[in-house]
């Protein structure tokens, strides 16, 4: 009997998944179509832009910041041992443009900004606003989704740009200020090796967590199902889906990038 109920939830498990999957493509493909379509919020756009963008700098800034002063102080601290801190800012910068600065952004933005589209449209859902709109002729999806999920796309690559320039600076101020590191041989060093690409490539990755965390809060909350308790799922389903999409998805795109 255990052997037939460890069963039962392990492929109830994977349907969920699938089911999951399959929704996260279905929001995704609406939001493509209704995109370039009439009428545009644009006052709706840009209230999902600040939500996105500007309200969360301040979590991004103070993880890039510790990030890039932890890389700082760790790696002065092993290239001490061959005598190569005159690299630190190199690496402080590669790793953090390439990697850290994206990936640390796409998963804070996922807890903060996936969260709370999955709570406001799982809301909407469970007291039928969602089911009004259908019976006023409105298609939710271009109302609801689109905003949220092209808001992501266009800011998640900012903050990232705030992120890169905060680390760079974390690392200086750990390399300068505490090992007393020559300021101009660092800052020299951290654009030496830096190309464009290096930065491009970290943008792309940012974009496409934009849509991941994004069409994943706004999937989970638009079937969400069982009440109060059931946002409460769909919340915390959509901070741990989109936190696994983005590190799935981060390995593909650094195959392809690079």
């Amino acid at each position: 009997m255990r052997l037939v109920a460890w069963l039962d939830r392990f492929g109830t498990s994977i349907l969920g998944g699938f089911e999951d999957l399959g929704r996260f493509f279905y929001i995704m493909s609406q939001t493509v179509l209704w995109t370039p379509r009439r009428p545009v919020d644009f006052r709706e756009w840009i209230r999902q832009m600040v939500r996105v963008g500007w309200d969360t700098i301040p979590v991004v800034f103070l993880t890039c910041m510790f990030t890039g002063m932890v890389l700082a102080l760790q790696t002065y601290r092993g290239f001490e041992r061959f005598h190569a801190e005159g690299f630190v800012g190199s690496v402080v910068a590669l790793s953090l443009t390439r990697e850290l600065a994206p990936v640390l952004t796409g998963l804070m933005a996922a807890g903060r900004v996936g969260s709370a589209m999955a709570a406001e449209l799982g809301t909407m859902r469970v007291t039928e606003q969602i089911d009004a709109l259908y019976a006023m002729g409105t298609e939710p999806v271009h109302y609801l989704v689109v905003p949220r999920v092209n808001a992501s796309i266009l800011m998640l690559p900012l903050l990232t740009l705030v992120g890169d320039a905060v680390g760079v600076m974390g690392g200086w101020m750990v390399a300068v200020g505490l090992f007393r590191a020559n300021s101009y041989l660092y800052l020299e060093r951290t654009f030496q090796f830096l190309e464009v690409n290096d930065v491009t490539s970290g943008l792309i990755k940012a974009a496409f967590f934009g849509l991941i965390l994004s069409v994943t809060g706004c999937a989970k909350g638009f079937y969400t199902t069982g009440g109060a308790e059931g946002v409460g799922r769909a919340t915390t389903s959509a901070v741990v889906l989109a936190s696994l999409y983005i590190l799935l998805s981060d390995f593909f795109l650094t195959k392809i990038l690079f």
